[in-house]
């Protein structure tokens, strides 16, 4: 691919920036010349600048769509991302997989600003040699990045301050929602890796995710759009595998398949003590999904939405 993922990123961040007004997000600038993109922390925000932080975290490799969704029956706003660069969009880019942990800033890093500071393993196994005189990141967090955070972001990055642009939102805002739904298709791309299947190999994928309602703290928040996925997130990928390959695997792949399904997730984070690494990592997969040959067109299933815990978990 001959454009890298940060120039897609930031040019969609220009048009995220020149629509700021009517997207209800706030642009400024660090005096070493970071722009920042509030979307939904001191500002309201919304669904929209939700759906375009979703899209600058795929640096635009993936589209992401409105669209009512009826789970047994009952109707729930949701989601779709359809990409047809799985690895590089999902996994390369948008997983939010650097945790940022720096003289009392906290947040976790999506995005393809990643790929330039490549602090993951899961790096290793993806074919993206991200080159880039600009880098863009979105961070889960309602506080604001301080001068000496995007100067040490820049940094690692590689880059200039004044050629990072760094999106926040916290998970408690409309746009925090929207962009976290959005991993649904991500979150099956990163079971497989976990499964050691070559991520590489998935061709194409398509997802849908119902959106959580606004929570009243970030800590419910968590709970709410994790259970989005984990109990009413959807997802067909098309691979370039065999049909006996998919067969073996597919039933490894939805939270089913792990031992801490079945809470809403907020209680088992309370179980574990808020600690995210004692759950099970194989917990956060989407709740239903199917693979599809390429070769042949078989589709192999596994998994179901759960209404029930969905619910229970969106009632708060």
């Amino acid at each position: 691919m001959t454009l890298s993922l940060n120039e897609r990123a930031n040019g969609l961040a220009d048009g995220l920036a020149a629509d700021a007004d009517a997207l209800r997000v706030a642009v400024r600038t660090l005096p070493g010349g970071t722009r920042l993109i509030d979307c939904g922390s001191a500002v309201p925000g919304g669904l929209e600048a939700g759906r375009r932080f979703a899209e600058i975290c795929m640096a635009g490799l993936g589209a992401v769509t409105f669209a009512p969704l009826v789970l047994d029956g009952r109707w729930l706003p949701a989601l779709t991302v359809v990409c047809d660069h799985p690895a590089r969009a999902c996994l390369g880019s948008q997983y939010a997989g650097w945790r940022i942990d720096r003289d009392g800033y906290f947040a976790m890093a999506s995005g393809p600003g990643r790929a330039l500071i490549r602090a993951e393993e899961l790096y290793v196994d993806l074919d993206v040699d991200e080159r880039a005189s600009t880098a863009v990141l979105g961070l889960e967090t309602r506080e604001a990045p301080p001068e000496a955070l995007a100067a040490y972001v820049a940094e690692r990055a590689g880059v200039a301050p004044a050629d990072l642009t760094l999106l926040f939102a916290p998970t408690a805002s409309l746009a925090g929602g929207v962009q976290i739904a959005a991993r649904v298709v991500e979150t099956a791309l990163h079971k497989l890796h976990e499964l050691d299947f070559d991520v590489r190999r998935v061709v194409s994928g398509f997802g849908s995710c119902p959106l959580p309602p606004v929570a009243r703290t970030d800590a419910e928040a968590i709970g709410r759009t994790n259970d989005a996925v984990l109990y009413g997130g959807q997802v067909e990928l098309t691979v370039d595998a065999p049909d006996d390959e998919l067969e073996a695997l597919v039933d490894r792949l939805p939270a089913s398949a792990s031992g801490d399904y079945g809470e809403p997730f907020g209680t088992v984070l309370e179980q574990a003590d808020w600690d995210f690494y004692a759950i099970d990592p194989l917990l956060f997969s989407p709740a239903e999904v199917r693979l599809v040959s390429v070769a042949s067109g078989r589709g192999f299933h596994a998994g179901g939405v759960n209404l029930e815990v969905l619910e229970r978990s969106f009632r708060g």
